[in-house]
């Protein structure tokens, strides 16, 4: 098989993101499952794993990454940093014609790069195959905890970001102590929620049916996850069909306010269509007797599904506040104000946990189909550009946004 020389590119965007691809220990672990890889590594000051670590473990590192086949990184590369007439793989954040990443594409194209985009790596049955959305959930949830510390002046841990490695988040999640009546709700069940759910098996938190949730009292600390049929229904009140309401969410309403009598605290794991209808409302959140105090928004979809989610949070500053009366920020702290946590690059606190759980999947996932044989054609049905600098036939519908015509696809 033809020798492949892959390139892991350092991180450019600004602000830093210290997450990779692969891990010193991983890259090696490439070198040997796939004896026709060689792996090249650009030095970087900003990785969560240092240079030295992959000197360590025998991986060369190279300012010049021009020879090499495949040019792999996280985040979108800078445009000049491209190579031409390469393959390059990362999150180009372009597939639903973002707007300030329409010159990216351009540059693709213009300098004849095959471009596969993680986020379009599926598997045959059509289900995204690789991502951080199980990291995103862990820190998010965690996120949530501390938030609700914070807000009701019960226990202080540290931020996830102010910790080393995973294990030290566990050890901080043993400070956690929740009243005796605490109820918690999620909605999503992907990687984001599975995720979640990890944080909350480390608690002292009873599972319990959506039913129960709504129509009993506990003693202890419990939490429901619900699935899409548990908070949407169908407008004329006829039985729901998932099949129906992804092909027609037109015919259908959110639910989920019934339980905000119910719920201290929210955190929204699911994907949502922009084509859906809204989660909670400004209006839903309103309700009188309405118990949400916190909401640990992982899915961060801004000003849209979940009313209080006016805005992303960062790393930095987490937690902002939003006042149902006023329909506006203030004071997370301040009596009737919901805490929300909406950060939106939430992998980025755990960077190392991150990574080696991106790099986990991709030598089991991806790089069979990259470096030996794809039946199932996943590198190219992933691949928004190709080598001759035009879109592949799935990513046409890109042709107007590249040409300056920006809207969400």
């Amino acid at each position: 098989m033809k020798n492949v020389k892959l390139g892991v590119i350092r991180e450019g965007k600004v602000p830093p993101d210290k997450r990779v691809p692969l891990s010193p220990k991983q890259c090696r672990i490439v070198e040997i499952k796939f004896p026709n890889v060689k792996v090249i590594v650009q030095p970087s000051p900003i990785r969560s794993y240092k240079d030295e670590e992959y000197l360590a473990e025998g991986i060369e590192m190279s300012e010049d990454l021009s020879d090499c086949d495949i040019i792999i990184g996280v985040k979108e590369v800078n445009i000049s940093d491209l190579i031409p007439n390469k393959k390059f793989m990362f999150f180009s954040h372009t597939i639903k014609k973002q707007a300030y990443n329409r010159g990216l594409l351009q540059a693709l194209l213009e300098k004849n790069i095959q471009m596969i985009d993680y986020e379009a790596l599926k598997d045959k049955a059509n289900k995204r195959i690789i991502g951080f959305g199980r990291y995103a959930g862990i820190v998010g949830c965690y996120n949530g905890f501390r938030t609700f510390g914070l807000k009701h002046k019960l226990f202080s841990i540290k931020a996830a970001s102010a910790c080393s490695c995973r294990k030290e988040v566990e050890e901080e999640l043993k400070k956690v102590v929740l009243p005796a009546k605490t109820k918690i709700l999620l909605t999503g069940y992907g990687r984001v929620g599975h995720g979640a759910r990890e944080i909350l098996d480390l608690l002292p938190i009873k599972e319990v049916t959506p039913e129960d949730f709504l129509n009993q009292t506990f003693n202890t600390a419990v939490y429901s996850q619900l699935e899409v049929e548990d908070y949407y229904g169908r407008i004329d009140g006829s039985e729901f069909s998932k099949k129906e309401f992804y092909a027609n969410p037109e015919l259908y309403k959110s639910t989920l306010p019934r339980y905000l009598s119910e719920t201290d605290m929210y955190i929204p794991c699911h994907f949502w269509n922009n084509s859906s209808p809204y989660i909670l409302t400004k209006d839903d959140l309103k309700a009188a007797d309405s118990r949400l105090t916190v909401v640990a928004d992982i899915s961060c979809d801004i000003d849209e599904p979940i009313g209080c989610t006016i805005r992303s949070s960062t790393i930095t500053d987490p937690i902002f506040g939003y006042n149902p009366v006023t329909e506006s920020e203030d004071d997370f702290m301040k009596e009737g104000v919901i805490a929300v946590m909406a950060v939106d690059n939430l992998p980025c606190e755990l960077p190392l946990d991150a990574s080696k759980d991106f790099g986990d999947e991709l030598i089991k996932h991806i790089f069979p189909a990259l470096f030996q044989e794809d039946p199932d054609e996943i590198i190219s049905r992933a691949s928004e550009t190709n080598l001759n600098g035009t879109l592949n036939p799935r990513f046409e519908y890109l042709s107007d946004y590249v040409n300056g015509v920006v809207e969400k696809h």
